[in-house]
């Protein structure tokens, strides 16, 4: 069985702007096998065209990867070189959705990932918060979609060995977007 709109309170059709004021593209990775660190693109923005049948809807959004902030100057620093982002060289890292659909009661979101030059398939999981009205009268939607990458599939295979066994960084990277969107009239 497929979702309707008329299932879900408040749908609309249309286009929508991220909100970047209320929005945020977050990741973290193990690090030193014992904890996580945890980080976000400052500069980023995506677009979504809600369908008449809501697994019809399509999603574009990027990153500049140079904005990248761990809270720590010389880790982002490391972070921007060749070693992982490349920011000079590849300065967005994009997501175009493929298609949505529905599994076992969650709503998943295909589409390409491209990071350092290399794209690759993933599926977002998403869960959905709401629709409503801002106190300026726009019209908001507001979810968190999250996926994890490996992040050598992409290029990102930097990493140091530890004194007692192990590498520095884990290889799974958990992408986790909490977004607030309005509707465009």
């Amino acid at each position: 069985m497929s979702i309707t709109a008329e299932q879900i309170p408040g749908y609309r059709t249309g286009t929508w702007t991220i909100d970047p004021t209320h929005s945020e593209v977050g990741f973290s990775v193990r690090h030193l096998a014992i904890s996580k660190v945890k980080g976000k693109f400052e500069n980023f923005d995506a677009t979504f065209v809600t369908a008449e049948n809501p697994l019809d809807s399509t999603v574009t959004a990027s990153a500049e990867v140079a904005s990248v902030n761990t809270n720590e100057k010389n880790r982002d620093g490391h972070l921007r070189t060749g070693d992982f982002f490349a920011a000079e060289e590849f300065p967005q890292l994009t997501f175009v959705s493929t298609g949505a659909r529905e599994d076992g009661g969650d709503f998943l979101v295909d589409g390409d990932l491209t990071l350092r030059g290399v794209t690759k398939p993933v599926t977002f999981t998403l869960e959905f918060g709401g629709f409503g009205e801002d106190a300026y009268g726009n019209y908001k939607a507001g979810f968190t979609a999250s996926t994890v990458i490996k992040r050598e599939d992409f290029g990102l295979s930097w990493n140091a060995p530890l004194e007692k066994g192990g590498l520095l960084l884990g290889s799974d990277v958990t992408i986790t977007l909490d977004v607030q969107a309005a509707l465009q009239a």
